[in-house]
C-alpha cells in the first residue's frame, strides 16, 4: 500500500469515475485502474462496485477512504510543519466554529492569521455543537467552540463566555428592543420556528418555556439556522436564538430581537481541545487568536449580551 494508491482510491470515490479520477490526478486511466486493482489484491477485498452508472465504494472501501483521507492529511501536516526557521510558525489547523458565531469570527480570524502567520493554513468547519463535538472526538478537528459542555475524560474544556438567548420576531408589527429584556410570558401560544427535537438549542428553548409556564406552538422545525431565520423573516413565526447569530439582521432591520430576562435563558460557550493531542505551535497560535477575538467582541458589544468568563 502506498500513497499513490490511496490518492487513487480517494479520487475515484469522490468522482465516481476512473476517467475523472485520472484527469484529477494527471494520470492515464489504465494507471489508476492498476492502482485500484493492486490495492484490492493486497487487501483481499473489493473496494468498488462497478456499474454503468459509475464506481461506488463498498463497505470496505468506505473504511479505507476514511482512513486514507486522515493519513494523507497527517502527511500534509508533516510537510507544512517542517519549518526553515524556528520563528516561522507553519502548519494546518482545523478549527470548529458554531454556526451561530460564524458571521462574527470567521472573517476576523482568517484576516489575523493571514496578516501575522501566513505559514498557517486555516481550515474552518462551521456546524452545530453536537456535530463539532463528534468531529473533535473523531480527531477531525484540532480545537472547536462548543456550548454547555463540561470537562470530559477525552477533552479539555475552557469556559469562554455566557450569553443570553434572544426572542426574535419578524420586522414590523411587534416591537422588540435590543436594549430592553423581555419576559417569555409575552409569547404564550405564539407560533414558533424551532430547531429540530434533540438539537441542543431546542433543549434550551423547551426548558425555558417550561420554566416560564408557557405553551410554544410549533409552526415549523428545521436543522438549519439560516432557514430558521428565513422563516421568521417570512412571517411564519417567532423564534429564540443567540443574539450573536442575528446581530446583523437586527442591525439591518430585517428582524427584531430582545434578550430574554425572565426566566433567564442562556448558554455557556466553551473552547474544547483533545486531551491526548499535544498542540503544535500553529494550533496554539490559532487558539490564542480565536480567544482574543472573542474577548474583543465581548468587550466591544459586537457579541451582544455576553459575559466573559475566561481569564
Amino acid at each position: 500500500m502506498d500513497f499513490k494508491q490511496l490518492k487513487a482510491v480517494i479520487a475515484v470515490s469522490e468522482t465516481g469515475s476512473v476517467t475523472r479520477a485520472a484527469q484529477l490526478l494527471h494520470l492515464v486511466q489504465p494507471a489508476v485502474t492498476r492502482q485500484i486493482k493492486a490495492l484490492e489484491h493486497e487487501l483481499g477485498v473489493t473496494l468498488f462496485e462497478r456499474s454503468p452508472a459509475g464506481m461506488h465504494t463498498t463497505a470496505a472501501g468506505e473504511i479505507l477512504v476514511d482512513r486514507a483521507r486522515r493519513a494523507l492529511t497527517e502527511l500534509d501536516r508533516v510537510r507544512t510543519e517542517i519549518v526553515p526557521t524556528p520563528h516561522d510558525v507553519r502548519g494546518i489547523v482545523t478549527v470548529g466554529i458554531l454556526d451561530s458565531m460564524s458571521d462574527i469570527i470567521c472573517n476576523a480570524l482568517t484576516s489575523v492569521l493571514a496578516q501575522n502567520y501566513p505559514g498557517i493554513r486555516l481550515r474552518i468547519v462551521s456546524a452545530y455543537s453536537g456535530h463539532l463535538q463528534q468531529w473533535l472526538d473523531d480527531g477531525d478537528l484540532d480545537l472547536t467552540l462548543l456550548y454547555n459542555l463540561k470537562k470530559t475524560s477525552d477533552l479539555n474544556v475552557t469556559p469562554l463566555a455566557r450569553e443570553q438567548l434572544w426572542l426574535i420576531a419578524p420586522s414590523g408589527g411587534a416591537v422588540l428592543d435590543p436594549e430592553n429584556a423581555v419576559d417569555l410570558t409575552m409569547v404564550d401560544n405564539q407560533p414558533f420556528v424551532l430547531p429540530n427535537p434533540g438539537h441542543g438549542l431546542r433543549i434550551l428553548i423547551d426548558q425555558a418555556a417550561v420554566r416560564a409556564g408557557i405553551t410554544v406552538t410549533t409552526a415549523a422545525e428545521t436543522n438549519s439556522m439560516r432557514v430558521q431565520k428565513q422563516l421568521v423573516q417570512g412571517g411564519h413565526g417567532w423564534t429564540i436564538l443567540p443574539g450573536i447569530s442575528v446581530a446583523n439582521e437586527i442591525a439591518a432591520g430585517t428582524l427584531q430581537g430582545s434578550p430574554i430576562a425572565d426566566p433567564l435563558a442562556c448558554r455557556d460557550v466553551v473552547k474544547a481541545v483533545p486531551r491526548t493531542a499535544h498542540p503544535t505551535p500553529a494550533v496554539e497560535v490559532v487558539d490564542h487568536a480565536l480567544t482574543s477575538l472573542l474577548k474583543a467582541a465581548t468587550d466591544s458589544g459586537a457579541w451582544p449580551q455576553a459575559t466573559w468568563h475566561a481569564p
